[in-house]
């Protein structure tokens, strides 16, 4: 059974092309050369009525029309802009230095036709027509935000942005139909799946979580974002998340499971702090012999002070003039 061959990645080459203002000269040189020659050709049939020179129109004329077709060739690039040559379908290089540039007219100024659906319906399609110029500048694409299950299944809210740049013109070019669209859906996706991979915030288990590891889920999503565009020739710089929050329908079961957590932390810090009190004043009182108690007044001694170091609400003193046993 014959298997078809794996498509080949496209690659960026260098090309050159000629200086702008040099062939410029040289091309309205030979514009308005042509123009002379030809009012020469006419006006000399003119005064000798020798048609014999009529024959020299067409060279003329065709010198002309050559001339206004090498004008076509003229572009401009700005910084961080290439252009790609594409002559009759086939890849010719790419210009990357800003300047004024001269290069054979033939190369095409479009890259391709991109159907745009039009009405919502993706049956009847209009086409767009994509510039052979490709900008090289840093671009952000801020994600909506996307409604995913987090590692444990809940509900969560998300979004990101990315922050990319075109690093080789020739796979943008030619690997995708759109790079731009291919970076937005690809981003998406990458987000959805390293959301799945963390919790949204830390359990009874130590485990980086989406909220307390903002950098560690920073670098899995770059790292996955890269090797999902790779094939389009993008590099990404940046990746971080701009928007994380539990879902609406959540959100209060939630809230309420955090405060009781915030609750439980309190009150644990707050009756080992008391323990550690009434331990240290027994162990003094015992050490400076101020007075010396017996179990059952050790006990009562505990429970007193662990009432007014834990309880919320101010302690009224109770003034005891008799004995524990009376």
């Amino acid at each position: 059974m014959n298997s078809k061959p794996a498509k080949s990645a496209s690659s960026e080459r260098e090309a050159t092309a000629l200086n702008g203002w040099m062939m410029l000269i040289v091309n309205l040189a030979l514009l308005f050369g042509a123009m002379a020659w030809f009012i020469w050709i006419v006006a000399q049939t003119g005064r000798t009525d020798n048609h014999p020179h009529l024959w020299w129109l067409a060279p003329a004329l065709l010198t002309d029309i050559t001339a206004v077709v090498l004008l076509c060739g003229h572009f401009t690039l700005q910084p961080n802009e290439a252009r790609v040559l594409i002559l009759f379908g086939a890849y010719k290089g790419t210009v990357r230095t800003s300047g004024f540039w001269w290069a054979n007219p033939f190369y095409s100024r479009i890259r391709a036709k991109i159907p745009v659906p039009s009405g919502g319906s993706t049956t009847s399609a209009a086409h767009m027509t994509r510039s052979a110029k490709i900008s090289l500048r840093a671009q952000n694409f801020n994600s909506d935000k996307l409604k995913v299950n987090d590692k444990r299944g809940n509900p969560v809210e998300i979004a990101a942005v990315i922050v990319w740049r075109v690093e080789d013109t020739a796979r943008a070019a030619f690997d995708v139909d759109d790079y731009e669209s291919y970076v937005h859906i690809q981003s998406e996706a990458a987000i959805r799946h390293i959301a799945s991979l963390y919790a949204y915030d830390r359990s009874d288990e130590p485990e980086p979580t989406l909220r307390e590891s903002a950098d560690e889920v920073a670098a899995a999503l770059k790292k996955e974002l890269q090797e999902r565009l790779e094939k389009t020739g993008v590099a990404v710089e940046e990746a971080r998340l701009t928007h994380l929050a539990y879902a609406p329908e959540i959100a209060q079961a939630m809230l309420r499971r955090q405060q009781a957590e915030a609750v439980i932390a309190a009150r644990q810090k707050i009756v080992h702090g008391a323990v550690s009190m009434v331990d240290m004043a027994l162990r003094e009182l015992a050490e400076k012999a101020v007075v010396k108690l017996d179990d059952e007044r050790k006990a009562s001694m505990v429970s007193n002070l662990l009432v007014v170091l834990c309880g919320e609400a101010e302690v009224t003193p109770v003034i005891n003039t008799g004995t524990l046993y009376s």
